[in-house]
């Protein structure tokens, strides 16, 4: 599949448009000699000397993966606090009342060592949701984009983000299932386990290999919905901003200020994800932590007001991570300089069919 999208990237609609450069030589006077011959150089030659890989590459999916080990693995490592209080407000509302009271009861129970609970699989699991989520969405953008054509791919542009970051996400939660799994084993039932070393054989023993993947539908229930939002909010903010914020064009701005404009669009990206993704979140923190329960069911006990517990901790939580995760993202293609095309324009051969140019 890979080598395929690679030999389709070259006329993908999303990437950087190939311009001609002439160029007249030294001009003369009027009454000098003619100067020489007009030459002219494809700027695509410039690209490939101005990037280290071509877009769509092996070399670039392999690095924007790497990209999104880092944005992912990092990001969710960090607000490992944050996700501990939050997993035990949806487990056991009438304990942890409120982030704030979550805070502190788990200081005053476990102390500071406390909140760093599920450290290990959080980076783990989340580093391996990365690679596949940024990796395969970069795949599957390319992919889709080529299926649709070049007009059709600017036209239904959203649908062609939400299907490429729904496609990618299926992988990324299977590969992110037993690791999340063990993290709300560890953080929220006490006394079973506060190690992975210690969590996963006593898991495997339990219920065999079940048990890391019993969670993995309601995970496609929370993350699809939440990465759908994502990248295709993220994607729309950015060429908003850029159209009607941001006083002068992409080309114009320097590295740092596009670095400013991702992180801009990503936290607003992380508020929409965290509100859609919500309730089927408070089903897995519940789901992981009961055994022999359906997510029917946990649904069903837990009510509408039940899955809703915990969303202002989320938002806090989800738009950092998701601002955090797009600069990092972004930052990694600006230091190995990968192709970063601009947002999408029209098509000329569109304009002239919808009588835009004359």
């Amino acid at each position: 599949m890979f080598s395929s999208v690679a030999h389709l990237a070259r006329a993908n609609p999303f990437n950087a448009p190939q311009l001609q450069l002439v160029y007249d030589g030294p001009r003369s006077g009027p009454a000098g000699p003619p100067g020489p011959p007009r030459r002219s150089r494809n700027l695509a030659a410039a690209a490939v000397e101005e990037y280290s890989c071509e877009y769509g590459s092996m070399k670039f999916y392999a690095l924007c993966g790497f990209g999104g080990v880092l944005s992912c693995g990092l990001t969710h490592t960090a607000v490992v606090p944050l996700d501990l209080v939050k997993c035990r407000m949806q487990v056991d509302p009438q304990k942890y009342k409120g982030i704030f009271n979550g805070f502190s009861v788990t200081l005053k129970e476990d102390g500071v060592r406390g909140l760093a609970k599920g450290w290990a699989p959080t980076f783990i699991g989340y580093s391996m949701q990365g690679l596949c989520k940024f990796g395969f969405y970069e795949v599957f953008k390319v992919l889709y984009s080529n299926m649709l054509g070049e007009e059709n791919a600017y036209l239904w542009r959203t649908s062609l983000y939400l299907a490429a970051s729904a496609s990618a996400e299926f992988f990324a939660d299977i590969a992110l299932a037993p690791m999340e799994a063990a993290k709300v084993r560890i953080q929220t039932q006490p006394g079973y386990a506060n190690t992975l070393r210690d969590a996963a054989p006593k898991m495997y023993k339990e219920e065999g290999l079940k048990a890391f993947y019993k969670g993995v539908a309601p995970l496609w229930m929370r993350q699809i919905p939440y990465t759908m939002m994502k990248f295709a909010c993220f994607e729309r903010t950015v060429e908003a901003l850029y159209k009607f914020v941001v006083p002068k064009p992409r080309s114009e701005c320097s590295k740092a200020e596009q670095l400013v404009v991702t992180f801009v669009a990503g936290y607003i990206a992380g508020v929409f994800c965290a509100i859609v993704s919500h309730p089927a979140d408070s089903v897995v923190s519940v789901l992981n932590k009961e055994k022999g329960s359906s997510a029917t069911q946990v649904l069903q006990r837990l009510g509408f007001k039940g899955v809703w517990k915990g969303l202002f901790a989320r938002i806090i939580m989800i738009g950092t991570l998701t601002a955090l995760q797009w600069f990092i993202y972004d930052s990694v293609k600006v230091y190995f300089r990968l192709p970063r095309p601009p947002p999408p324009e029209m098509p000329e051969s569109l304009k002239k069919k919808l009588g835009l140019t004359q």
